[in-house]
């Protein structure tokens, strides 16, 4: 969904200045970590470097007066000696100054990569570690978006606002004090004037220009995520002939984002334009000052060039602050939205100092519990049941109730609202996340693999599994043959989202990867209704070898693939209408029966 235009005030601008601050606190510690002496010796030695190259930088000027001085009095005798030896001072000097630089950039490299590194995993964890409900609303365009465009910026608030903001405030004292003691205040007055002028307007216009980049960005982020959401269902689009309309989605996206970039680049010119026209301004008033002085005889040739180079010298860093003030406000946009995703607490958390599930059977167990995804609707409504460790348990139902949220639960993706969930007398609310996901493997509707190798794929259900470990994975799952036929083997590629394989081939390879996790709790979330009747009827053979000796759950919608379940839950709005085994259901010729009876009426009829 497209953001709508802002509205900035005053109280805007405030906001996105203790943003700014805020980030900036944020940014200090990979500065400075306390736990990393390293670093801060690299800052320390970093900013003599810098330190000594602006004293170096100042001071060149002054060597370039002498020599132009010498050149103008010297006599014959003395124009090589002196002339010459000051010209190559002058090298040598700046030569020193760039020297002490690139000294400075290296070592501070290490510095800038490790904050780099530390900030985005430290992005990329708490990503997954936000709830489902986070991730289901929020768009992976937009998401990846703003991790990319925050990160990038950190990179460049490291490096500019320690090696560009300070070293020009130093650089620009040290050349104003040189301007007062060696000609007089008014010179200083004009670059003072000039600078502040220069400084007001940069400021001024570059704050009305972070209006149009936020903008900009806004519609860069739309645009990709349109382009991400549309390969993404790539099939979609092709099986309703939409290629088109998509084509005519993503350019109405883009030419939005196309205008707001013509501002910014509009805005970016009549910027440039200001400051040069100040600059210039400051540069001839102190160069005419310097000519009158020369031609009174108050100076030489060669301080009307000192002068002249200490403007061009001034110049050159205030050109370069608008470009890096543009750069860094940019940058604290970027980086704000970045920190507003790590400042967004996670629904589902860890209880401080929370113990590992413990698990002895696998006893499940639900009690009155209560839930709904919106305070508004209700899914759950004081649902009970227990799954006998070692046993299988179904629940099915139509559509909506709330078959699947149980599974969601279990698995803690969302917290109970009302009542208790435990495993073994343990609520899944006291233990850690992290043991109760290794004790429970689920073979989802839709099995998504990643896009890489068929070992990867199987072997990412135990970190560290040997080979033999996941062929044993494959054969239990039925699927080691068909792998073995193909060319590469188990070095075969899945594609995205594993679509080079079918909808079988997938799911054998999910159970292949679950079996390898070896859980002792199985949770089987509609794992074939996606698939045909033969196809189903084969993978039900690797899922019921799977559960042997497991705690089973089965959350399905075929009647037909639960029918040997030690019991089977009837659930309706919300609420368990019957339960009991297959035969008993039937006998009872209730909400199961007639479920049953059209289920069959329809293979019949499919038949």
């Amino acid at each position: 969904m497209r953001r709508g235009r802002r509205v900035y005030t005053n109280a805007n601008l405030n906001n996105d200045q203790i943003s700014g601050m805020r980030t900036i606190r944020r940014v200090a510690p990979y500065l400075w970590p306390k736990e990393h002496a390293w670093v801060k010796r690299r800052v320390v030695l970093a900013m003599m470097a810098l330190v000594a190259s602006k004293l170096v930088a100042v001071f060149t000027p002054i060597l370039y007066k002498y020599a132009v001085d010498s050149l103008s009095d010297a006599g014959a005798s003395d124009l090589m000696l002196g002339a010459v030896g000051l010209t190559l001072a002058y090298g040598m000097a700046r030569l020193m100054a760039n020297g002490f630089q690139q000294l400075r950039d290296a070592i501070f490299a290490a510095v800038g990569q490790r904050a780099l590194r530390a900030l985005a995993l430290e992005t990329f964890e708490h990503i997954h570690r936000l709830s489902m409900r986070y991730h289901i609303t929020r768009k992976t365009g937009g998401l990846s978006r703003i991790i990319e465009r925050g990160v990038k910026g950190v990179e460049f608030l490291l490096r500019f606002l320690l090696f560009s903001i300070g070293p020009l405030v130093l650089e620009l004292l040290m050349i104003a004090g040189i301007l007062f003691f060696l000609f007089d205040a008014w010179y200083l007055a004009v670059v003072a004037v000039t600078i502040a002028l220069y400084v007001w307007f940069t400021f001024k216009v570059t704050e009305w220009r972070v209006k149009l980049r936020r903008e900009m960005n806004d519609q860069d982020t739309d645009a990709n995520q349109k382009a991400i959401d549309s390969l993404l269902n790539f099939e979609t689009v092709k099986y309703f002939g939409a290629e088109a309309r998509e084509a005519a989605r993503y350019d109405s996206a883009m030419a939005a984002y196309a205008r707001a970039a013509l501002k910014t680049a509009y805005s970016l010119a009549f910027l440039n334009f200001g400051q040069a026209f100040l600059i210039t301004g400051g540069l001839v008033g102190v160069m005419v000052m310097a000519a009158i002085g020369v031609q009174n005889g108050h100076l030489t040739v060669g301080d009307f060039v000192m002068v002249n180079a200490y403007m061009i010298q001034i110049t050159m860093p205030l050109n370069f602050l608008g470009t890096v003030y543009r750069e860094i406000r940019q940058a604290l946009v970027d980086m704000g939205e970045m920190f507003d995703l790590l400042e967004q607490p996670p629904e589902v958390a860890d209880k401080p100092g929370a113990p590992a599930l413990k698990v002895g059977g696998g006893t499940v167990r639900l009690e009155d519990v209560r839930f709904g995804y919106e305070p508004e609707r209700p899914i759950l409504k004081g649902v009970s049941l227990e799954v006998p460790a070692g046993q299988s348990v179904a629940i099915v139902g139509p559509s909506g109730s709330g078959k699947s949220t149980i599974g969601r639960l279990l698995f803690r993706f969302y917290d109970v609202q009302g009542g208790a969930l435990t495993i073994d007398g343990q609520d899944v609310r006291d233990v850690t996340q992290q043991s109760l996901h290794d004790a429970i493997g689920v073979v989802p509707q839709d099995t998504v693999l990643f896009n890489d190798t068929i070992r990867y794929n199987i072997a990412y259900g135990r970190d560290g599994a040997s080979e033999e470990e996941i062929v044993a994975a494959a054969k239990a799952a039925q699927i080691h043959d068909f792998i073995q036929s193909l060319p590469q083997g188990y070095d075969t590629a899945v594609g995205e989202r594993g679509l080079k394989l079918s909808g079988g081939e997938k799911q054998r390879v999910g159970i292949a990867r679950t079996l390898l996790k070896n859980p002792p709790i199985l949770l089987l979330d509609e794992a074939t209704s996606a698939l045909d009747t033969e196809t189903e009827q084969e993978i039900q053979g690797a899922l019921k070898r799977a559960g042997e000796g497991r705690t089973v759950i089965t959350i399905a919608h075929r009647l037909s693939t639960i029918a040997d379940a030690d019991r089977i839950i009837v659930l309706e709005a919300g609420e368990i209408v019957e339960e009991g085994s297959h035969e008993d259901l039937l006998a009872r010729q209730g909400r199961y029966w007639s479920l049953w009876q059209r289920q069959a009426a329809e293979r019949e009829e499919a038949a």
